[in-house]
């Protein structure tokens, strides 16, 4: 493989990630719109609307490590095709708790459907266990493209069947079971072989503990966790801040559709410029990109600024998370996989955890009314890009250690200057 093209096994294995990215990423955006009006519908408690779609995230995190570890030992086909299931299964008892109007069911439905959200999130990893060093980045960016087909099928969706039922968005959760069911029929034609195990060895290469140790790993995970976290703590909270500003559920679909669009399409050239600029550069654009979503939200309330803070949130995200996935996936070895991608994602879902629930929390309960609530949750994103920024700085100078040292051996080894030399015979 050149720094262009690759083999075709990682071309096929591409097309394959790109094309689920598309038809089985769509149902996020589906319940990502929906699952905070549900749950308002559904919650005793409108400080608990969001609960939903907490619980999707805590369910990706809870199944993130032992999903790593069956696609270590069973391949990545296996895992992806137990994703679809889980969120097959996740919408149909949704679905049911709608039905029964029990939030309780209706929350139990979301964290099963974490299972498929937690797969998901390794489409982008198996982009790369073919692919070679100089296209791996590009692998990686192209599948995240994929993302910009389930945009627009995602929110149109909802737009489709969210009424289509006598019961509010029943339709659209039964939308996600077909959604599931026909999406598994995809992992049949991938082609990623399982690592290879020396039996011989009862560990082969770092442990969890010396991987998280290691200052690239450490500053990657962190990056990887603020993008994505700040990215659903704004999302999240975007359909109840449309609806309270006085727009209706079509408008909130339409900022959603522009927030994945933008999630997504910078995809093509992400890959490209990590490659030009290197992955640092490209990941503290990233954040400096979501410092201004937070400044745009803030200059206003008219559907323009929700917009703009929702588009620039989408970019921001997909330089930071795509620029955090990029620099792990240089950071390990095949046979520390299954480790270091399973705790990475625990503990970015871990991060998306909190800041999901912190998001219902500060929308619903930190203010009156709706402007106060969306003010509090873009206000709550300083401290993440704080921590982010520090960590790159931190990493940069961990990088000119050696190098100074190097240099500094190299003065203090050099000739001697001449009036250190020994003085001549008289």
């Amino acid at each position: 493989m050149n720094k262009i093209t690759a083999d075709p096994r990682t071309r096929r294995n591409v097309a394959v990630l790109v094309t689920a990215q598309a038809l089985l990423g769509a149902q996020l955006p589906i319940i990502f719109v929906i699952g905070g009006l549900a749950g308002t519908s559904l919650a005793t408690n409108a400080c608990f609307a969001t609960a939903p779609i907490s619980l999707i995230v805590l369910g990706s995190m809870l199944m993130a490590a032992p999903l790593s570890g069956i696609m270590q030992r069973f391949g990545r086909r296996t895992g992806f095709m137990l994703g679809a299931a889980g969120g097959a299964t996740g919408a149909a008892i949704s679905a049911w708790g709608l039905i029964e109007q029990s939030f309780a069911i209706f929350l139990f439905g979301s964290l099963i459907t974490g299972v498929y959200m937690s797969a998901h999130g390794f489409y982008r990893f198996a982009a790369a266990d073919t692919a070679s060093e100089a296209f791996r980045p590009k692998a990686i960016s192209y599948v995240m493209a994929g993302g910009l087909a389930s945009a627009v099928i995602g929110p149109q969706m909802v737009k489709l069947t969210a009424d289509a039922a006598a019961t509010p968005f029943l339709g659209a959760y039964i939308s996600v079971i077909a959604i599931n069911v026909i999406g598994a029929f995809l992992f049949l034609m991938l082609d990623i072989p399982r690592p290879v195990v020396d039996r011989t060895q009862p560990v082969q290469g770092r442990s969890r503990m010396e991987m998280l140790r290691s200052p690239r790993i450490a500053v990657a995970i962190i990056c990887a966790m603020v993008s994505y976290a700040l990215m659903n703590l704004i999302m999240t909270s975007t359909p109840l801040a449309v609806v309270g500003a006085g727009y209706d559920k079509s408008h909130a679909a339409d900022v959603v559709t522009g927030h994945v669009l933008a999630m997504y399409a910078p995809s093509f050239f992400t890959g490209h410029l990590i490659a030009r600029f290197g992955v640092e550069r490209i990941v503290a654009t990233g954040l400096a990109i979501l410092a201004g979503a937070g400044v745009v939200a803030l200059a206003g309330f008219q559907l323009m600024h929700f917009f703009g803070a929702l588009v620039l949130l989408g970019i921001g995200w997909n330089f930071g998370f795509i620029g955090a996935t990029t620099m792990l996936a240089g950071a390990h070895s095949p046979a520390e996989r299954g480790r270091i991608q399973g705790i990475n994602d625990v503990f970015v879902f871990g991060m998306v955890t909190v800041a999901s629930f912190a998001s219902g929390g500060l929308m619903n309960c930190a203010g009156t009314t709706a402007i106060a609530g969306w003010t509090a949750v873009n206000l709550a994103m300083v401290p993440f890009l704080t921590l982010a920024g520090g960590a790159l700085i931190w990493l940069a100078l961990q990088a000119r250690r050696p190098a100074m040292a190097e240099e500094a051996e190299a003065v203090t080894s050099g000739p001697l200057p001449p009036e250190a030399e020994a003085p001549r015979d008289v």
